[in-house]
This record gives structure tokens, C-alpha cells and sequence, in this order.
């Protein structure tokens, strides 16, 4: 396959997350401008935010067998034009109850991802997956600066309405980008028992496929651990603010700061922890393991060394916050990579999705735990005693992951020489 093509995919994907994120994020900043339009509560608009992650986590199980079964490109097309057209029917709402439904409808297209990871590994061979995940997971934080950014510069210009018609028609135009140009590739091409052929069998998800996925250890400890793994990162998104103004006495501007420094330490993360992921695979079978392991406990470090930090000390807390960001994005490009170097071609979005699902479960109950406790506590015990206990969590599973992912990386492999003695024969 010719690597300036491939990258060039890459690229078309990368740009769908970056603004698919961003069109997620843009509503924060607009939220107060809404409420008085609507003239609605707190309340009201809080259940329109949490609409829309139901509606994403019901459809999860959806997407990824649908991926599966169908060409991935056009079916990330679909999503696209599904998001640009929801979005931009908020910006027609002329009331609160429509405002609700077209919001929720958002939701729809929000459990995809998968599918691109799926796409995405049977265009890069498995020792080049961490460094490709790594660049998409940057998508994530720089979609939510670049939708704040949006929302503060240009909404009191042309309105919260104008913001979404700008960031819907980004989907539309992005639809059909993906449409025109992405091609499908066979599912497992990019395997290197395969990918010396110049056409292999198609292989498609199927029952039995699905029933082994749910037989498959590896997946469930991994998919528990996104249980776990997701806290520190909404525990943070949804409180971190509000720590820094009530029990740091930040500034709006010091809270900003702070939030730039974590995005970029993020996305740097994100890049060094899949190349590093790649690096040590190459090596040995546990190597990704191995490496997101150590990002969780130095996360968990960092995070507990930034918070003895004095509140007068705003130097060296900003400093030890980006090296706490750093270590949090090591271990997310290799769990993605993992579960690719274990599930077969076929099943692959549908693996994602069933580990995603399980991610908003831990979406969902992490900000109202850490608000129990900071009730009786404070913030400070509720982010770092929630955030450290999840991070052993899943350093608990990862344990028996690292005596069953060898084997598993084995098993995949013995099918994928299979596979290729039949396309032989």
C-alpha cells in the first residue's frame, strides 16, 4: 500500500476527530447564552448534556457491529453527515423541547470511533499502531481547546445558532471528504502473514465471531479497566475548575493556564506514549502493557506530588500538573493498540465498542462519586483519592493481562498464518 496514501487517510481521520471533538466541546462555553434564550435551569440543561450520552452509549453496540459488517469509509461518512445535519438542527430550535431532541440526536453519532481504529489498523501494520493511535488520541484534547476557542471568539460575534451551523457544516464538508476520499481496505491486510498479498478473502463479523468476543478474557479485563481508567479523566474534566477557583483561589486566567499546559502535556503524551508502546513491542509481546503500566503509577505520582504543592507555589503546581497530564496519556494508545494486537480483523469495532460502553458507565459515575465525597470532604480528597484508587484498579487487572496477552497475540497470529495458507492454497 503506498505509505503517502495511507498517511493522507490518516490525516482525513485525524481531521474528523479534531472536529468532531470540538463540535462536542463548543456548547460549555455557549451554555449560559442558551439557558437565557430558553430561559431554563440548571437542570434542564444538564439532562440535554446527559440525553446525549445516552443516546452514544445505546447506540455503541449498534455501530460497531455495523462497522463490522459494512465498509467502514462510507459508513464513517454516514456519521459525519449524521453529525453536521443534528448539529445544525439545534441551530434552528425555536424552543427548549426541540433544542432538547436535536441535542440528544448529537448522540448519535458519537459512539463511532471504533470504526476508525478498526479502519485504521488494517492500514498500518501492528508495530506502527501505537505511534498512529497516539496521533489520533491528540484529536481529543486539541478538539476541546479548539471548540472553546470557537464558542469564546466567535459567539458573542454571530451567536451560540451561527456557531453550530459553522461546526455542522464542518461535518457535512467532512462527510464527504471521508466519502471521496478513503477506500475501504481488507479487513486484516495490513497483517504481516497477510499483507504481502495483492488480494485476500474478505472476512466479516458474525454471531459466533460476537460470542467469542464475550469468551475472550483479555477483552473483559480490558474493558473493566476503561471501567476504572475513565474516572481520572472525568473526575478532572468535569471538577478541575471549579478545584482551582474554590480551593487553589485561582483566576479565571490562572485556570486557563493551567488547562493549557494540561492539553499540551496531553497531546504530547498521547504522541510519546504510542511510540514508546511501538518501540517496546517490538521487543517483546508485553511491551504495551508493560508501558501503560508505568504511565498509570507515574500518573497516579504526579498527581499526588502536584497536589502538596502550596496554593502560593502556582509556578511549580503548573510545572508538575503538565508532567501529571504527560503520564495520564501514556497508557491510552496502548490499551487501543492492545485490543487490536488480540482481536481478530473482523471483530474489532465491535471489541471497541463493547469496551467503550463500559468506558461511559465510569463516564457516568465518576463526577457524582467525587461530589459525594467532596461534600463530606473536599475536592482535593475527592479527585486525588478517587483518581489514585482507580489507577490501582486497573493496575490490578493489568496483571493477569500480562500473563494472558502473549498468548492471546499468539492465538491471533496462528489464525492470521492460517488465513494466509488458505488465500496460499
Amino acid at each position: 500500500m503506498n505509505s503517502r496514501y495511507r498517511w493522507s487517510v490518516a490525516l482525513i481521520l485525524f481531521t474528523f476527530l479534531l472536529f468532531h471533538q470540538a463540535d462536542k466541546m463548543v456548547i460549555s462555553p455557549l451554555v449560559t447564552p442558551i439557558m437565557e434564550e430558553f430561559q431554563i435551569n440548571e437542570a434542564q440543561m444538564g439532562a440535554i448534556s446527559s440525553l446525549a450520552l445516552v443516546v452514544a452509549a445505546v447506540l455503541y453496540p449498534f455501530w460497531g457491529y455495523f462497522y463490522d459488517c459494512y465498509a467502514r469509509p462510507k459508513a464513517l461518512a454516514l456519521t459525519s453527515l449524521i453529525w453536521g445535519i443534528t448539529t445544525s438542527l439545534g441551530a434552528f430550535s425555536p424552543n427548549f423541547r426541540t433544542f432538547m431532541l436535536a441535542r440528544a440526536s448529537t448522540g448519535i453519532d458519537d459512539s463511532s470511533h471504533p470504526g476508525i481504529y478498526s479502519l485504521l489498523s488494517d492500514y498500518f501494520e501492528p508495530k506502527l499502531r501505537g505511534k498512529i493511535y497516539g496521533l489520533m488520541h491528540t484529536a481529543g484534547p486539541m478538539g476541546f481547546m479548539l471548540g472553546t476557542i470557537l464558542a469564546t471568539t466567535l459567539g458573542q460575534k454571530i451567536g451560540w445558532r451561527n456557531i453550530f451551523i459553522v461546526t455542522g457544516g464542518v461535518g457535512i464538508v467532512i462527510a464527504f471528504l471521508i466519502f471521496f476520499g478513503i477506500r475501504e481496505t481488507p479487513r486484516g491486510g495490513s497483517e504481516p502473514e497477510l499483507r504481502d498479498f495483492q488480494e485476500i478473502s474478505e472476512y466479516r463479523i458474525d454471531w459466533q465471531a460476537v460470542r467469542n468476543l464475550f469468551k475472550n478474557k483479555s477483552l473483559f479485563l480490558i474493558t473493566l479497566q476503561g471501567f476504572f481508567g475513565i474516572f481520572p479523566w472525568n473526575i478532572l474534566t468535569f471538577w478541575f475548575f471549579r478545584y482551582l477557583e474554590t480551593e487553589r483561589g485561582y483566576t479565571s486566567q490562572q485556570s486557563m493556564m493551567t488547562m493549557l499546559i494540561a492539553i499540551a502535556a496531553l497531546s504530547v503524551g498521547f504522541l510519546v506514549g504510542g511510540n514508546l508502546g511501538d518501540v517496546f513491542f517490538k521487543r517483546f509481546p508485553l511491551g504495551r502493557v508493560f508501558v501503560a503500566g508505568v504511565g498509570m503509577v507515574a500518573g497516579a505520582v504526579f498527581l499526588y506530588l502536584t497536589f502538596l504543592i502550596p496554593v502560593e507555589r502556582t509556578d511549580l503546581f503548573f510545572v508538575l500538573m503538565g508532567f501529571t497530564g504527560f503520564s495520564m496519556a501514556i497508557p491510552s494508545p496502548n490499551v487501543t493498540a492492545i485490543l487490536h494486537d488480540i482481536i481478530p480483523p473482523e471483530a474489532r469495532s465491535t471489541a471497541g465498542s463493547i469496551r467503550k460502553l463500559f468506558e461511559d458507565g465510569g463516564s457516568a459515575v465518576a463526577p457524582f462519586l467525587a461530589g459525594v465525597i467532596a461534600t463530606k470532604f473536599s475536592l482535593h480528597q475527592a479527585i486525588l483519592v478517587i483518581s489514585i484508587a482507580a489507577w490501582a484498579m486497573c493496575l490490578a487487572l493489568f496483571a493477569p493481562l500480562a500473563y494472558l496477552v502473549p498468548r492471546d497475540i499468539e492465538a491471533l497470529r496462528e489464525t492470521m498464518r492460517e488465513r494466509a495458507a488458505q488465500e496460499t492454497g
